[in-house]
């Protein structure tokens, strides 16, 4: 970080700081209105989750990429992006606050057109400081190393082609258990009216020691254990019965399968934890892959 943009930043944090505080000089107030105004009140954003699976699925051409791009078209224009995605699995909370995040190639074995890839969207440390009020008394660190991994720009990409969205990740706390997840969400509704759109990003049916490689290509395949938990999760997402979700872990056999470690899993508790009374919830890219992945995907609005 240089020294202008270090000092930059800590006048942000101090603003913050000055907000709780009621410091109320001109000079003060003059800076906070420019933050608020960042902020103005818009139409209600819709919440996604985004089955993300392979990161060559930023890339390549296929089914699912084509439901990103349809998916796309149907949403308004954000005025930034709050990714919560499975491949920042943290002790304790944190948000990145970078005025311009990296774009982390965290895989390996891949081709390396993939690792040639950019997605050079700036951030939004404005954005961070309101996410850290949200969620007091949570202690969220404002982290300013961390970037935009692979479950985040491997799907943003075909939304916003253009890398014209600011984006920033909020980790998961890996110490925690799926109901606080659900519950620290729900903090967050106020920025779905500030024009936030909020992307959970993993899969729901994940289970990369069972992947069938051979069979990678073919269409809608899967384990007779992930077909059976794809359709009930799908069935406790129509019916709303998400305590069941959230109670993943007591729904039997198949469900431990699919879901052998909580990392992708615990995207699709956020995006559920913000939705509200009234919304619909719709599915898209709604099949398996390999065997024991699914791509399933989750629009609220």
């Amino acid at each position: 970080m240089t020294a202008n943009s270090q000092i930059l930043y800590l006048l942000k944090y101090k603003i913050c700081e000055f907000a709780v505080k009621k410091i109320t000089t001109m000079d003060t107030l003059n800076d906070l209105h420019k933050i608020s105004s960042t902020f103005s009140n818009t139409e209600k954003m819709p919440v996604l989750f985004l089955g993300h699976g392979s990161p060559m699925n930023a890339i390549e051409e296929n089914q699912f990429v084509t439901g990103f791009r349809n998916l796309a078209k149907t949403l308004p224009q954000p005025n930034a992006i709050l990714c919560i995605s499975a491949h920042w699995f943290t002790n304790g909370t944190k948000v990145t606050a970078m005025e311009m995040p990296r774009t982390i190639h965290d895989f390996g074995g891949f081709p390396q057109e993939l690792f040639a890839v950019q997605y050079p969207a700036k951030g939004s440390p404005e954005l961070a400081i309101k996410t850290k009020e949200l969620l007091q008394p949570i202690d969220v660190e404002l982290d300013e190393h961390w970037g935009l991994d692979h479950g985040a720009w491997s799907v943003i990409k075909h939304l916003y082609p253009e890398a014209n969205v600011p984006v920033i990740q909020l980790s998961i706390d890996y110490t925690k258990p799926p109901q606080y997840h659900f519950e620290l969400a729900k903090k967050l509704s106020d920025l779905r009216r500030k024009g936030i759109l909020i992307i959970g990003s993993g899969n729901i049916v994940h289970n990369l020691r069972l992947v069938d490689f051979p069979n990678f290509d073919k269409d809608n395949y899967g384990y007779d254990w992930a077909i059976e938990a794809r359709e009930k999760t799908n069935q406790f997402l129509l019916d709303g019965n998400f305590q069941a979700l959230i109670d993943f872990e007591k729904q039997g056999k198949a469900l431990q399968l699919a879901i052998p470690t909580p990392d992708h899993y615990l995207p699709l508790i956020y995006t559920l934890g913000l939705k509200e009374k009234q919304e619909e919830l719709s599915l898209f890219n709604d099949k398996l892959v390999a065997g024991s992945l699914s791509m399933t995907s989750v629009k609220i609005m």
